[in-house]
Protein backbone atom coordinates (compact mmCIF):
# COMPACT_ATOMS: atom_id res chain seq x y z
CA UNK A 1 0.00 0.00 0.00
CA UNK A 2 1.79 3.36 -0.76
CA UNK A 3 1.78 6.32 1.65
CA UNK A 4 -0.84 8.57 -0.07
CA UNK A 5 -3.44 5.27 0.04
CA UNK A 6 -2.41 4.78 3.90
CA UNK A 7 -2.99 8.18 4.36
CA UNK A 8 -6.20 8.10 2.82
CA UNK A 9 -7.69 5.00 4.50
CA UNK A 10 -6.50 6.41 8.07
CA UNK A 11 -8.50 9.80 6.84
CA UNK A 12 -12.19 8.20 6.21
CA UNK A 13 -11.32 5.96 9.74
CA UNK A 14 -11.16 9.29 11.01
CA UNK A 15 -13.86 10.69 8.89
CA UNK A 16 -16.52 7.70 10.35
CA UNK A 17 -15.48 8.08 13.68
CA UNK A 18 -16.31 11.72 13.92
CA UNK A 19 -20.03 10.65 12.16
CA UNK A 20 -20.26 7.84 15.12
CA UNK A 21 -19.24 10.21 17.92
CA UNK A 22 -22.07 13.32 16.52
CA UNK A 23 -24.49 10.38 15.89
CA UNK A 24 -24.24 8.98 19.35
CA UNK A 25 -24.39 12.58 20.52
CA UNK A 26 -27.23 13.06 19.17
CA UNK A 27 -29.03 10.56 20.59
CA UNK A 28 -30.86 11.01 23.96
CA UNK A 29 -28.91 9.00 26.84
CA UNK A 30 -25.78 8.92 24.38
CA UNK A 31 -22.70 6.90 26.05
CA UNK A 32 -19.95 8.81 27.03
CA UNK A 33 -18.10 5.96 27.98
CA UNK A 34 -17.94 5.27 23.96
CA UNK A 35 -18.04 8.88 23.38
CA UNK A 36 -14.58 8.69 24.56
CA UNK A 37 -13.02 5.68 23.34
CA UNK A 38 -14.10 7.05 19.91
CA UNK A 39 -12.90 10.46 20.39
CA UNK A 40 -9.14 8.58 21.78
CA UNK A 41 -9.16 6.47 18.76
CA UNK A 42 -9.83 9.31 16.41
CA UNK A 43 -6.73 11.28 18.31
CA UNK A 44 -4.18 8.55 17.84
CA UNK A 45 -5.51 8.42 14.28
CA UNK A 46 -4.86 11.67 14.04
CA UNK A 47 -1.54 11.59 15.34
CA UNK A 48 -0.51 8.94 13.11
CA UNK A 49 -1.69 10.84 10.06
CA UNK A 50 0.71 13.67 11.05
CA UNK A 51 3.40 11.38 11.59
CA UNK A 52 2.97 10.01 8.03
CA UNK A 53 2.55 13.65 6.35
CA UNK A 54 5.61 14.65 7.69
CA UNK A 55 7.93 11.30 6.78
CA UNK A 56 6.24 12.35 3.34
CA UNK A 57 7.15 16.32 3.29
CA UNK A 58 10.85 14.68 4.68
CA UNK A 59 10.74 12.61 1.27
CA UNK A 60 10.62 15.55 -1.13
Amino acid sequence: MTLAAHLAELSEKHRSLERKIQEEMARPGADDSQISRWKLEKLKLKDEMAKLQGNQDTRH
